[in-house]
């Protein structure tokens, strides 16, 4: 039994899970403040909780449910989520080669969030080949088991909880950024990646200030990947 134990958390999914676990301290509050927005917009709880469990996509999901509380048409609320998601179209193929070449790990694409994708693309290049599809897996797994959680948690319970503790409605709003802020700052250890994520930060803040913020999020990730390959591309000339 207790060496079951020993390879059990030797794994590399295990390993994965515990590299994630900071994660919920930013993942759980979000989709708590989400389950309960949610209600508000009058899905029901079972709705709620399958738009986190097949959309899970954060911000869209708050899109998603306000257009559809407004009455704004099915093919805008597909379009804009689609918008705000583009930023996959980055994320995947940064990710894809530090990947099996094993297919498998196509469908774990739906784990894909801005938080693993910063987790992830610092922790793989460490990790032997054999071990990044386990450690992304596990990852991924109670990243999104958590927002489920909090989902169903922010939908059954909590109208109750913000009315008991008001202060909590105040603070959800924060945890998010804050976990951002944990994972970007590591990063920031050369002119590269620092210039990147200034860049990025600078486009989605203008871009909130002139009155588009549902264009920030996937024009700030594209001009900073523009960034950060022109860059690169510009050192690699240099040095040949």
């Amino acid at each position: 039994m207790s060496t079951l134990i020993r390879q059990l958390a030797g794994a590399p999914w295990m390993q994965g899970v515990k590299d994630a676990i900071p994660l919920l301290g930013g993942y759980i509050p979000v989709a708590i403040s989400f389950g309960l927005i949610s209600i508000q917009s009058g899905f029901s709880v079972l709705e709620t909780i399958l738009i986190s469990t097949f959309i899970y996509a954060g911000a869209s999901q708050f899109l998603f449910v306000a257009m559809a509380a407004s009455g704004a048409p099915l093919w805008l609320v597909v379009i804009m989520t689609l918008l705000i998601n583009a930023r996959h179209i980055v994320y995947g193929p940064n990710l894809a080669p530090y990947l099996s070449e094993d297919k498998k790990w196509m469908p774990l694409m739906h784990g894909l969030t801005d938080q693993i994708f910063a987790l992830a693309h610092a922790r793989l290049p460490q990790l032997p080949e054999k071990e990044r599809l386990g450690w992304y897996t596990g990852a991924a797994a109670l990243a999104w088991f958590s927002w489920i959680g909090g989902t169903a948690l922010g939908a059954i319970a909590g109208g109750e909880l913000t009315q008991r503790w008001p202060l909590i409605s105040e603070v959800l709003p924060f945890a998010l950024p804050a976990l951002f802020l944990v994972l970007i700052v590591p990063r920031c250890t050369s002119l590269l990646w620092s210039a990147t994520i200034a860049l990025s930060a600078v486009t989605a803040l203008v871009l909130k200030i002139i009155g588009y913020p549902n264009m920030a999020i996937p024009l700030a990730a594209i001009s900073g990947a523009i960034l950060f390959y022109a860059l690169k591309n510009q050192r690699f000339l240099g040095e040949h």
